[in-house]
């Protein structure tokens, strides 16, 4: 299987997958890691789906070189990763852990021997718990303190590793770890959300600076997670709520990191006030090498007045839509839309889709295999939707298909299945699956399409 023949990729397009540090490495006692929110927040009851934890998740921590050689047997050329806080500084700030940073030393070089460039995360969620215990994200000290470890960190591998990302879905860690209660820390609290959604954004650029201040040819990318929305109806009310969610979901995040400030609009809705200090407008505003787009599925929203800021939720697609088994709808177009918009109103000059895929309840077979037809259209689909927006002017330069590996999916435990590889958590046995193998025939068919025509090859 390979890209619609009518779409085409730059020669010098990456192809990668992703994971995130919690989600597939274990071993969260070993070599110095002490806790974070997540494991603080797994461990507690009612909060994760069967009572799941990311104790041994995939245990990357262990088996990295297989997951390699799997890289390279799909073909990819980047490996976008997270970096786990708490390995490197266990306490969140003083003594580095040089254990826990000889992994990551480790897995860079290895990467590189294999030919596969590193796109390391430094923050996806896994706060040290004792940050969270002196107020975490919701005190300015703890974004000063992310910056000093992106420091650490750069120094250690910098190097060798010129793609950094601050930060992961900064919008998930806000709204739904500290306004919606779902995710770590399990707050619900718009009066803490805010505050917590301005200090990471502040830690993004106060990280870009220590980034470059250790290596100032690094080029350094922030990754959100973007959705077009649209009304669930043609009521005013519904379309109103569109808009907030937009706000809320989208340029809350967007226009800062692009100079142009919080939106006041959904400072009026908040009613919160921001805890500013001068010249962090600048800060939040540094600039970006790249931006990272994670995309999965629209939001069509309906108004909620009883409901939390900002008054309007998402609703579930209508029957005959088609959709995961999380329930979300599938929709190659709406990474189109998301794409030109960074394009077209934010005047993005190099973008990468940083994740997109989707869940099954995946299963082997009699034949040893893992049949998953449904997440082969997905990732077919939104490749070409990918060639679409190229064509149309979107300086996109890659594409990571999440997630290498089944792995532990925060609040949904281990039931949802993303990967491209199938996990067999009882025994830790992997196993390549159909869209997995669709991947690789894609990858190796642009490739081959690229260097048998000479107007593709990049310039000598």
């Amino acid at each position: 299987m390979t890209v619609d023949p009518d779409y085409s990729l730059p020669s010098d397009f990456a192809w990668g997958v992703a994971t995130s540090s919690y989600q597939v490495e274990g071993a969260v006692a070993e070599d110095g890691r002490l806790p974070s929110i997540w494991d603080t927040f797994s461990h507690t009851p009612g909060k994760v789906t069967a009572a799941d934890t990311g104790d041994v998740a995939c245990d990357h921590y262990h088996r990295w070189r297989d997951d390699i050689a799997l890289m390279s047997t799909i073909g990819v050329d980047a490996y976008r990763f997270s970096i786990a806080w708490p390995r490197v500084q266990p306490g969140g700030d003083g003594p580095v852990n040089p254990d826990g940073l000889g992994f990551y030393d480790r897995l860079v070089d290895a990467l590189l021997a294999a030919g596969i460039t590193p796109y390391p995360t430094l923050y996806h969620w896994d706060l040290p718990q004792a940050m969270q215990d002196r107020g975490g994200w919701a005190n300015r000290d703890t974004a000063e303190r992310f910056a000093e470890y992106a420091g650490v960190v750069t120094a250690a591998l910098g190097d060798r590793v010129t793609q950094w990302t601050t930060l992961n879905e900064p919008r998930c860690a806000a709204w739904i770890g500290h306004l919606e209660g779902r995710h770590a820390p399990g707050i619900s609290d718009i009066a803490t959300a805010v505050p917590v959604s301005y200090h990471l954004l502040l830690g993004h650029g106060l990280a870009a600076q220590a980034i470059r201040a250790q290596r100032p040819e690094a080029r350094v990318g922030l990754v959100n997670l973007l959705s077009p929305c649209e009304p669930a109806s043609g009521q005013p009310a519904d379309v109103a709520a569109a808009a907030r969610f937009d706000g809320h979901a989208n340029r809350w995040w967007l226009d800062p990191v692009h100079g142009r400030g919080f939106p006041e609009d959904m400072l009026r809705v908040y009613q919160t006030d921001l805890p500013a200090k001068a010249g962090d407008d600048e800060t939040i505003a540094a600039p970006l090498d790249w931006m990272g787009v994670n995309y999965y599925a629209p939001s069509v929203v309906a108004d909620d007045p009883d409901g939390p800021p900002p008054y309007a939720r998402e609703v579930s697609p209508s029957d005959g839509v088609r959709r995961t088994m999380l329930d979300w709808e599938i929709r190659a177009g709406g990474l189109g839309q998301v794409l030109l918009r960074l394009t077209q109103d934010y005047g993005t000059s190099r973008i990468l889709v940083t994740e997109n895929g989707s869940a099954w309840a995946d299963t082997l077979t009699g034949d040893g295999r893992v049949h998953d037809p449904e997440r082969l259209r997905y990732l077919r689909e939104h490749i070409a939707s990918c060639a679409r927006a190229i064509e149309n002017g979107v300086p996109l330069a890659g594409y990571f298909a999440w997630s290498l590996l089944d792995n532990f999916e925060w609040a949904d435990g281990y039931r949802p299945r993303f990967g491209l590889v199938y996990v067999d958590f009882a025994t830790q046995r992997r196993v390549l699956k159909d869209s997995g193998a669709a991947y690789a025939d894609i990858i190796a068919a642009h490739r081959a399409r690229t260097d048998a025509d000479p107007a593709t090859r990049p310039a000598s």
